[in-house]
């Protein structure tokens, strides 16, 4: 999500920018997406591989309606935080995966804080500092932000090499190796072999040491159920249901949730989008056995595994379906947890949730655009935001974990 108050074209005596024009610009403040601000003769440019206070000169790399984007192609001034990428595919014209390889690991917490400030200013109309907060970005072991990601999605190339695509394109960069996924994964061997097709090769690493690769859903290799170990429960799941990509994210989340609703025996909790259970096993053993948790969700495959997960949880009950439309059903609930997709819970289910009065609602978000809107709806609705906590859980990427705590006023 772009922000839209700097999409504008150039002045009308101005001509804009062209897909291969070369220009040289300073670096202004981050954007949400991975890119920088700067300006060139009254346009804003959504730079990539710069860092703010550069003096840079950049490629334009496309021109689409309001918008221009760039590759920084030479440095002129570097910033004190900038460093040399831990692999040779971080570059221009490279891997699109990881935006921030060229900047001191803590400085990209500094950015990615600074990113979300702005989003609840612009977007929800929060300021964080008139709440009496801020937006603390905490590092998560491994805290070089080396091989920490325990899924993989790798495209095909043409010819037949993995590799991901560059950003904002169908072309397929071919890598030897990864340096941000797991060293279990052992991307080196994936990466020698030649595979027919171009269907996508998924691999999944679980925290016992199980490696499962997967194409097209058809398992290739390793066991078909991986065995997910958070806070002394086990979780069988399948090697392709939606699962924390960071290893130290599940136990890092579900601490910091639960402290934040502070659950008490008896009380009815919901988990709106709650996947395989991840955070209803935690929940369920708070609540106790005269609590309940009802654990909302529309993925088949999550919801086979959460079945199984929860068989015998008579203070667990399992509801299919959209959350737009199961929620209304739900006649009561003390606490309510929400960990969206990346577009957020939306309008619908933030007006259903506030019909319930929770005393706490905690809100666990990969994206601070859709959470600043739905965080505006909420504290509309009666709610004080009391806590924001954000954790490093995609370092060398743009992408931010942000739980917030909003309360009943």
């Amino acid at each position: 999500m772009e922000n839209e108050s700097l999409q504008h074209v150039a002045p009308a005596d101005r001509p804009r920018l062209e897909v291969g024009e070369r220009v040289t610009v300073e670096i202004l403040a981050p954007a949400h997406g991975g890119h920088f601000i700067a300006r060139h003769e009254g346009q804003v440019l959504f730079v990539r591989h710069a860092i703010p206070g550069e003096k840079v000169v950049v490629e334009v790399t496309s021109v689409v309606s309001k918008v221009t984007r760039a590759d920084v192609v030479e440095v002129l001034e570097a910033s004190p935080f900038r460093v040399e990428a831990p692999c040779t595919f971080a570059r221009a014209d490279g891997c699109g995966g990881c935006d921030f390889q060229h900047i001191a690991i803590t400085h990209q917490r500094d950015l990615k804080a600074a990113i979300v400030t702005e989003q609840f200013e612009r977007l929800g109309k929060l300021n964080l500092a008139e709440l009496g907060l801020t937006c603390e970005v905490r590092a998560v072991d491994p805290a070089e932000g080396l091989h920490w990601r325990t899924r993989m999605d790798f495209a095909i190339s043409d010819f037949g090499k993995i590799g991901f695509y560059k950003n904002r394109s169908k072309d397929v960069q071919e890598i030897d190796d990864c340096v941000i996924a797991v060293e279990e994964m052992n991307v080196p061997a994936l990466a020698a072999k030649k595979w027919n097709g171009d269907a996508r090769v998924e691999v999944a690493t679980s925290s016992s040491g199980e490696t499962n690769v997967s194409r097209g859903g058809r398992s290739l290799s390793g066991p078909t159920q991986l065995h997910e170990v958070v806070e002394g429960m086990t979780y069988t799941i399948s090697p392709v249901s939606f699962w924390q990509a960071h290893k130290n994210a599940p136990s890092t989340l579900v601490g910091h949730a639960m402290d934040l609703l502070d659950v008490r025996p008896g009380d009815t909790v919901c988990d709106l989008y709650g996947g395989v259970g991840l955070f209803t096993g935690a929940l369920a053993q708070a609540v106790g056995q005269k609590g309940k948790v009802h654990l909302i969700e529309s993925d088949r495959r999550a919801l086979s595994d959460a079945a199984s997960i929860f068989k015998g949880y008579a203070n667990v009950q399992i509801h299919s379906g959209m959350v737009e439309q199961l929620l209304p059903k739900i006649e009561k609930a003390d606490l309510v947890l929400l960990d969206p997709p990346r577009t957020g819970a939306g309008e619908v289910v933030i007006l259903s949730l506030l019909k319930l009065r929770p005393t706490t609602i905690v809100y666990v978000s990969c994206d601070p655009a859709s959470l600043a809107r739905d965080a505006k709806w909420i504290t509309d609705g009666g709610y004080t935001m009391d806590s924001i906590v954000a954790f490093d859980l995609f370092p060398m990427t743009q992408h931010i974990e942000t739980v917030v705590r909003f309360n009943l006023k």
